[in-house]
C-alpha cells in the first residue's frame, strides 16, 4: 500500500494565501502573514524538522522565538552584511503576530484541532513614544517645500492633507477624486480591512485640494487615473515614492533628531489634535482603529507635553503653603 506523505507547512501557506484573498483581506496583510509563515517554515528546515501541521507544538514556538531574538539583522540576507544588532523587539512580535494568525487560520479551516500558541505568550513590543514634530519642525518642514512648481504645490498639499487628517500613507496614494466631498469638508477613504470611513478636512486643506486638482494636477496616464495625487507622468504615487518625497524635505528643512515620514505626521496629527482639544472617541475614527486601546497609544503626549503640564498643574507647587501656614515655620537645617 502507497503511504501518503504528510501535508507539509509549505503547501497550507499556499492555502491560507488563497483564503486570504477570497475574504477580502489586504494585500499588504496576506504579504505580512506568508513572509512570517515562510520563515518559519525556512526556520523548521533549516534545524532538520520537516512536520505536518500536527506535529508542530509550543516547543518549536518556542525555539522559533529563542531564534529570533538571537537572530542579527541581514544575516539570511543574499547581499546585505550582516549588522551587529539584532532584531528589535517591534519586528519580532509582528513575526510571531502574523504566525499566530496563519495557525488561527489553520484551526478555523479544521486543519489541526488547537494553535501550539494557546501555550505561548507573545513577548510584547517595547512601548516608546513616537517623537512628534513641534510647530517649529513643521514651519522648517513647509518651507523646505517649493509651491512654485506644480510638482512642489502637490507635495505642500500632501503634507498638509497627512497633517490634518493622520491619514496612512496607503490610504493618501490610494485617495479617489470620486471620493472628495470638498463643498462638506470631507474625505472617504478606504483603510485596514477594506472599510470605508469618512474623515473631515480643514478649510485649508479643502482650499489646497480643490486648487491643486483644479489647476496643477496632471494628466492621468490610464484610464483609471482617478487617484488624487499623480506623479509628473500621470501615474499614481506609490507608498515608497511618497515616503522618499517625505525623507527629501525632511533632509532639506534640516530636520535633525526625528524621521520625517508620513507615519511620523499621522502621530503629529493625533497629539495635536488632543492637544488642541479634540476627544479619543472622534481621533479613534479619524484615524481608522479598530480599538480605542490603539488609539491611547497614540496620543500619549511627547516628552515636553508632559513637561509643559507638569509646570502649570505640578501638585506640590499649586500648594496654597501660606494658608496652611507653612511658610513663617519654614527653616534651613544650620551648616
Amino acid at each position: 500500500m502507497r503511504t501518503v506523505p504528510p501535508v507539509t507547512l509549505e503547501h497550507h501557506i499556499a492555502g491560507y494565501q488563497l483564503c486570504a484573498a477570497t475574504e477580502g483581506k489586504s494585500p499588504n496583510s496576506i504579504a505580512i502573514v506568508t513572509s512570517s509563515a515562510n520563515y518559519f517554515h525556512h526556520f523548521l528546515t533549516s534545524q532538520g524538522i520537516v512536520a505536518a501541521m500536527t506535529e508542530v507544538t509550543h516547543h518549536e514556538i518556542r525555539a522559533f522565538i529563542l531564534h529570533l531574538q538571537h537572530k542579527r539583522c541581514f544575516s539570511d540576507h543574499r547581499f546585505n552584511h550582516a549588522q551587529d544588532k539584532g532584531l528589535s523587539g517591534h519586528t519580532i512580535n509582528c513575526y510571531l503576530r502574523s504566525l499566530r494568525i496563519f495557525f488561527s487560520w489553520l484551526v478555523s479551516e479544521g486543519i489541526i484541532d488547537s494553535t501550539p500558541f494557546e501555550r505561548v505568550k507573545i513577548p510584547p513590543p517595547p512601548r516608546k513614544i513616537i517623537p512628534t514634530l513641534s510647530d517649529h519642525q513643521i514651519g522648517q518642514l513647509f518651507g523646505a517645500i517649493d509651491t512654485r512648481t506644480t510638482q512642489g504645490y502637490r507635495d505642500y498639499t500632501m503634507v498638509l492633507t497627512l497633517l490634518d487628517t493622520g491619514l496612512r500613507v496607503s490610504e493618501l496614494c490610494n485617495l479617489e477624486l470620486g471620493k472628495l466631498r470638498l463643498e462638506e469638508g470631507m474625505l472617504k477613504v478606504l483603510g485596514k480591512g477594506n472599510k470605508e470611513r469618512l474623515i473631515p478636512i480643514g478649510k485649508q486643506v479643502q482650499r489646497l485640494l480643490w486648487r491643486y486638482i483644479d489647476r496643477y494636477r496632471p494628466e492621468p496616464a490610464t484610464a483609471n487615473g482617478g487617484f488624487v495625487f499623480l506623479t509628473r507622468e500621470g501615474r499614481s504615487l506609490t507608498k515608497d515614492r511618497v515616503e522618499k518625497i517625505m525623507t527629501y524635505y525632511g533632509k532639506k528643512a534640516g530636520l535633525a533628531g526625528i524621521r520625517c515620514s508620513p507615519h511620523t505626521l499621522r502621530h503629529t496629527a493625533a497629539v495635536t489634535f488632543i492637544r488642541n482639544g479634540g476627544d479619543v472617541f472622534s481621533l479613534q475614527r479619524m484615524l481608522g482603529h479598530s480599538s480605542l486601546e490603539m488609539t491611547r497609544k497614540y496620543c500619549e503626549l511627547a516628552d515636553i507635553d508632559v513637561k509643559k503640564a507638569h509646570i502649570t498643574a505640578s501638585p506640590v507647587d499649586n500648594l496654597d503653603f501660606a494658608a496652611m501656614g507653612l511658610n513663617s515655620r519654614f527653616r534651613f537645617p544650620r551648616t
